[in-house]
């Protein structure tokens, strides 16, 4: 041992070279400390986000992600679970604190999972037909004016922010993706830009598994992703069965990363990350 050499140290110098040259390949595939997954810098990144669902799997997901060393950005909504009093009630809290914990990034996803319908109202005084799929008035059609919206989306943002403790990214994503013009500058008015998906970054996880296999989704998004690509999945959907999640989440991020893919959250896009938080 030299001298001074604490016993630990000691012993880890003496390890051969073709033990660290076999370990280092797989610590890095199964998830590397952060100071390895920050030793290069992140020239093709990607932006995986996850929207709320019935969160039996999100458990599961969490540990994908914690094991992989990777950080999302959540959208979140008050959703019907399998378990609990909602995906944002009491029973989920100490699941966000904990995601929060872990450096993820939190935005909203409205309060009830409003689906934007139609447009009405005129350009000086919108209001939307909507349609919630969660809450008292689940599956009803009726209008919102564009204050009625803003507060939709900002009750959601603000249950987030009481949970985690963390401030909440000022953006949304309307469910389904379904916008328009008007509904878009309404929001904005009120302090949210919208963020969609890519194309290729749709992963499929909303599909029947009749007409998509988990094995042919996951073939796809590894073909078809490119760096900068937003990327879309769910902490659980209820007409799957097959579900995708976990099942497909962790041998895509370890297949993004042999193709050199990095993850970052919406925080450290180049569209998003410039502006501030709520």
């Amino acid at each position: 041992m030299t001298a001074g050499m604490p016993p630990r140290m000691a012993a880890a110098r003496a390890v051969p070279r073709w033990c660290l040259q076999a370990v280092l390949p797989l610590a890095l595939l199964a998830g590397s400390p952060a100071g390895l997954a920050q030793a290069s810098p992140c020239t093709k990144p990607v932006y995986l986000t996850l929207d709320t669902g019935h969160m039996e799997v999100a458990p599961l997901m969490a540990d994908v992600l914690k094991r992989q060393n990777v950080q999302v950005t959540f959208f979140a909504a008050q959703e019907r679970t399998k378990e609990g009093d909602g995906s944002l009630g009491e029973h989920w809290a100490p699941w966000w604190r904990a995601r929060a914990a872990e450096g993820h990034a939190f935005a909203s996803h409205t309060w009830d999972h409003t689906y934007w319908r139609a447009d009405l109202g005129t350009a000086a005084r919108p209001s939307f037909k909507v349609r919630p799929s969660a809450g008292p008035r689940a599956g009803q059609d009726f209008t919102m004016t564009a204050a009625e919206y803003c507060a939709e989306i900002n009750k959601a943002a603000d249950r987030l922010q009481a949970i985690t403790g963390q401030k909440v990214l000022p953006l949304f994503r309307a469910p389904g993706g379904k916008t328009s013009p008007q509904l878009l500058a309404s929001a904005q008015a009120c302090g949210y830009t919208h963020v969609g998906w890519s194309p290729a970054g749709f992963l499929g996880d909303e599909l029947s598994t009749a007409q998509a296999s988990n094995d042919a989704l996951l073939r796809k998004a590894l073909r078809d992703i490119r760096a900068g690509d937003i990327l879309l999945a769910h902490l659980g959907i209820w007409s799957r069965t097959d579900p995708w999640a976990p099942a497909v989440l962790e041998p895509l991020i370890v297949g993004l990363k042999e193709r050199g893919f990095c993850f970052r959250t919406l925080r450290e896009h180049p569209d998003y990350g410039t502006k501030p938080v709520r």
